[in-house]
């Protein structure tokens, strides 16, 4: 099996997200603070580099979505910049990037969209990439679907990820492995002996040995 570079992408894990009295709370996400912990320290052990994809609203809502503005709006302007307490862009301990990690501030749900993260990624030789936070229909879901179509083997973390109900969770890590990511647990990527495919070096492959005209 061909050896994959991974990346591990923590996303969103803000108190924003994670306080119950915050407007834009997931029921789920606080739960998944102590797995995410584990799975953060064992990508830092491995020499996985470690990206922090969050988000922070400007205080005048300019760059807010239309779709979540009223929300925003009427809940006290969450995710200001500087911005701490129960709707704030604070984050757990776990979560406070260390020497070597990367933090990434996304204007939208996909960490790709309009951010610098692939080209950091292809600097970096990365081909692989692990997906956890919130929310798993939202955020992961958007960034899986860019990842898939940028040609990254995608990785989600399921029980690091939430969403609102437990039938959305399910439903949308249904069909993210059904158009083609890897969806684990965490028990399996702290295992010594994890391993992924690499389906995109694969592909690659196959298609330099092809001699069929490309018409």
């Amino acid at each position: 099996m061909k050896q994959t570079k991974q990346a591990l992408l923590v996303i969103d894990m803000e108190q924003g997200f994670l306080h119950p009295n915050s407007p834009l709370y997931i029921a789920q996400a606080k739960d998944t603070v102590p797995m995410c912990g584990g799975v953060i320290a064992k990508a830092r052990e491995r020499g996985i580099p470690v990206f922090f994809v969050n988000r922070i609203y400007r205080k005048n809502g300019s760059d807010v979505e239309a779709c979540r503005y009223e929300q925003w709006l009427q809940g006290g302007r969450c995710l200001a910049p500087n911005s701490t307490g129960d709707c704030s862009i604070e984050v757990p301990a776990a979560f406070a990037p260390q020497a070597g990690d990367y933090t990434i501030i996304k204007p939208r749900f996909s960490a790709f969209f309009q951010t610098e993260l692939d080209l950091i990624l292809r600097r970096l030789q990365v081909d692989t990439i692990l997906l956890t936070g919130t929310t798993t229909p939202n955020c992961i879901r958007a960034t899986c679907y860019d990842g898939l179509s940028l040609d990254y083997n995608v990785v989600v973390i399921a029980d690091c990820c939430s969403s609102r109900t437990e039938a959305v969770q399910r439903a949308n890590l249904e069909d993210m492995a059904y158009i083609g990511a890897d969806v684990v647990s965490a028990e399996q990527f702290l295992k010594e002996t994890w391993t992924t495919k690499n389906i995109v070096k694969d592909v690659q492959q196959k298609v330099e040995l092809d001699t069929t005209a490309p018409e």
